[in-house]
C-alpha cells in the first residue's frame, strides 16, 4: 500500500481503514488507550458524513493531518468517532441529534447536507464543515470573515475545470481524434455549462466530443461499454456529486474498459482511473481538522473565518498508464502534484 511522491508533495499512507470505518458506536465504549485509565475523558469529536467509510478513508486522514497540525492525535488526546448515513439523508438529522445528545465537543461535517443537518440540531456545540459551494447561499453562515454563532468551516470553490481537464488528457492522448463527456442528466445547472464549454475546448483542439448521460449505476455502466463503438480515445468524467459518491466504480471502470479518463478524486485514481485533477478536497479537510483542533483549543467558532479552499492538483496513476501502453509526456509528470505507481488496497468495511 502506498503513494510515491512526483516531487514536493506528502507521501500519503493510508493507516486505519478499518478503524476509519468503525462507527462511532462501536468505538465510544473505548475512549482510553487503557481500560480503567486514571485521566480525564478526552474530548470527543464528532463526524458526520452522508457517504460511507470506503470513500472516506483519505478524507479522513487529511482530517487526522489537520488535527495534529495543532497538536492532536486521534485516541491519544482526542477522540474521534465517525458516523455515516450510508448515502441515505434523511437519516442524517438523527444521527446529528444523536451527536448533540452525547454531547460531543465538536460536529464536524462532510457536506451541505451534513452541516445542514447539525445546525439545526444544535445552536451551542461547535460546528466544522467541509463543503462545496457557497456557506451563504445555503444558509450554513451569514458572512464569511466573521460567521457568528456555532458554525464555521471550509467551502471549497466551485472551480469548472472541465475544459482543462479534456486539454490534459488530449496531451496524454494526442492522436485520439474524439474523446467523450460524461455528464448528469438531472442537475442540468452543471450539466449544461460544462457540456458547452466542452464543446467549445473540443472544437478548438480539433477533437470530436460524445457526450453520454447517466444518472443511476447502470448508466454508467452502459457508457463506458459504448465507448468503443463510438471510437472515444478517452473519457472526461463530469463533476457532480452523483459521480463524487462512487469514484471508485468509475476509477474501477475505466481499468476495466481500458479506456484513459480523467476526473476530480483521488480515490478514482486509485481504483485504476488515469487522471485526476481539480480543486483538492484533501487539502479541505486537512483544514477543517486544523480548525477543529483550533476550536478544542478554545477559539470559537464565531470568530474563525470560513477558510475558501481553491489549491487545484493533479494526481497521475503511472500504473494505469503503463497497463495502457501510454507514455505519460515528462511535463506533465513534472507538474504532477502526486503519482500513483500501484493501486492503493484498502481494509474496508
Amino acid at each position: 500500500m502506498g503513494v510515491k511522491t512526483m516531487r514536493r508533495r506528502d507521501v500519503i499512507t493510508l493507516i486505519g481503514g478499518a478503524a476509519a470505518a468503525r462507527p462511532f458506536a462501536a468505538r465510544a465504549q473505548q475512549p482510553f488507550a487503557a481500560a480503567g485509565a486514571q485521566r480525564p475523558t478526552l474530548p470527543v469529536v464528532g463526524l458526520l458524513n452522508r457517504s460511507v467509510p470506503k470513500q472516506s478513508i483519505e478524507l479522513l486522514y487529511a482530517f487526522r493531518q489537520g488535527l495534529s497540525q495543532v497538536g492532536y492525535t486521534e485516541d491519544r488526546n482526542v477522540f474521534v468517532g465517525h458516523h455515516y448515513a450510508w448515502g441515505k439523508d434523511d437519516q442524517l438529522p438523527e444521527i446529528a441529534a444523536d451527536l448533540v445528545q452525547r454531547q460531543v465537543a465538536v460536529i464536524a461535517t462532510a457536506g451541505v447536507p451534513e452541516a445542514l443537518a447539525a445546525k439545526a440540531a444544535t445552536t451551542t456545540i461547535p460546528i466544522v464543515f467541509t463543503i462545496e459551494g457557497d456557506p451563504i447561499a445555503t444558509g450554513l453562515v451569514p458572512t464569511l470573515n466573521q460567521p457568528g454563532g456555532n458554525v464555521t468551516g471550509v467551502a471549497i470553490a466551485k472551480m469548472e475545470v472541465g475544459p482543462k481537464r479534456l486539454e490534459l488528457l488530449h496531451q496524454v492522448m494526442p492522436t485520439a481524434s474524439a474523446v467523450a463527456l460524461l455528464v448528469n442528466p438531472t442537475n442540468p445547472a452543471s450539466a449544461e455549462p460544462l457540456v458547452r464549454d466542452a464543446q467549445a475546448a473540443a472544437r478548438s483542439l480539433g477533437l470530436q466530443l460524445h457526450v453520454l448521460k447517466a444518472s443511476v449505476d447502470g448508466e454508467i455502466d452502459a457508457a463506458f461499454a459504448a465507448l468503443p463503438g463510438l471510437q472515444a480515445g478517452g473519457l472526461v468524467i463530469g463533476t457532480d456529486r452523483f459521480f463524487d459518491s462512487r469514484g471508485l466504480k468509475l476509477g474501477a471502470l475505466a481499468l476495466q474498459h481500458s479506456v484513459p479518463a480523467i476526473y476530480q478524486q483521488r480515490a478514482f485514481i486509485a481504483a485504476g482511473g488515469l487522471i485526476s485533477y481539480g480543486v483538492s478536497i484533501t487539502d479541505a479537510f486537512q483544514v477543517a481538522g486544523a480548525y477543529t483542533g483550533r476550536i478544542l483549543n478554545g477559539e470559537k467558532p464565531a470568530d474563525l473565518p470560513v477558510h475558501q479552499s481553491t489549491k487545484v492538483e493533479l494526481l497521475i496513476n503511472t500504473k494505469t498508464a503503463k497497463a495502457l501502453a501510454i507514455t505519460i509526456p515528462p511535463a506533465l509528470l513534472e507538474r504532477a502534484d502526486v503519482t500513483i505507481d500501484f493501486s492503493i488496497t484498502r481494509n474496508d468495511r
